[in-house]
């Protein structure tokens, strides 16, 4: 580690101690920023610890739905980001109109949002979920037709796991999980043939139907670490290497190739989160009414999945 990156790293926990301030990081962010956050997390859990922190600045190092869903959690607290502009596709793929569509067709219909959504898109829902409570919040629900939004692979993968239910999708996806093929997991395959295969459910079915595992990032880490295997070909992006190589040192991890990255995660750097703690500058704002509208499925969701 150099000494420009231990300076900045000194200098973040001492503003950190001073301003009373949470840094929290998915696992999709770089290295070095799992390695100064105080807790790193996939999105449920992420959404937990913002919603219990007593910090009055919370720094969400992650993509803007996660700092609105911050933020739509703590409405008396300061919520940071390092880089506003750090977006998820999937997040804006459904049109308020074809949720309208749907709610007209089906009476009884409840609208499921994944969590990797606009505040705008939560404010439309009945209920958010994440990629480990998806499953468990569609079983829960009185309704028999949910509208899955906005993330088809996802949908997919719960309607295979609850057929009782009506699961209706929406077109959205995930770039980096859709980008991943069979193709490229068999190759890996191939060349590791003792690896276990590990899937985030945000991927197409044919990766998802070869895989061990299939899991949010939370559960795959949990899964690795409780397995006696020693090799994993990993379907997900490639900032979950940091916490599977820290819990694991003697297991092996691959990746397809190319290995799947999401530019908007590696935009939070440490000279962004530094800025942001001594500036206080790019804080996450919302219109009162629609964060209140966008906490009422949070807040359900959050009630379900316990």
């Amino acid at each position: 580690m150099n000494t420009k990156t231990n300076t900045m790293k000194n200098q973040i926990n001492q503003l950190k101690r001073a301003k009373n301030a949470v840094i929290l990081a998915h696992y999709y962010t770089p290295d070095e920023i799992q390695n100064i956050a105080d807790y790193v997390g996939d999105s449920f859990y992420l959404a937990k610890i913002a919603k219990q922190s007593t910090a009055d600045l919370i720094v969400f190092c992650g993509v803007s739905f996660m700092g609105e869903s911050a933020k739509i959690l703590n409405p008396d607290k300061k919520v940071l980001m390092p880089d506003l502009s750090a977006d998820c596709a999937m997040a804006h793929m459904v049109k308020p109109g074809a949720i309208e569509a749907m709610r007209e067709k089906y009476p009884d219909l409840a609208v499921v949002c994944y969590i990797n959504s606009t505040a705008e898109l939560k404010c439309l829902s009945d209920v958010c979920v994440t990629s480990s409570n998806a499953v468990t919040i569609a079983k829960a629900l009185p309704n028999q037709n949910i509208f899955f939004v906005p993330d088809r692979n996802l949908g997919s993968y719960v309607a295979r796991q609850v057929p009782e239910k009506n699961i209706i999708l929406n077109d959205g996806y995930c770039p980096i999980h859709a980008a991943l093929s069979a193709d490229q997991v068999h190759m890996e395959k191939d060349r590791h043939k003792d690896a276990l295969i590990l899937s985030h459910p945000e991927c197409e079915a044919d990766v998802l139907s070869q895989s061990d595992y299939i899991g949010s990032t939370a559960e795959m880490i949990a899964f690795v670490k409780n397995s006696p295997s020693q090799a994993f070909i990993v379907c997900t992006e490639e900032g979950i290497a940091y916490q599977l190589m820290a819990d694991n040192p003697g297991k092996r991890f691959y990746f397809p190739q190319p290995r799947p990255c999401c530019a908007d995660m590696k935009q939070n750097t440490l000279s962004g989160v530094l800025s942001v703690l001594e500036k206080e500058d790019l804080a996450v704002e919302l219109n009162e009414e629609v964060r209140r509208r966008a906490l009422l499925p949070l807040e359900r969701m959050l009630q379900l999945a316990k």
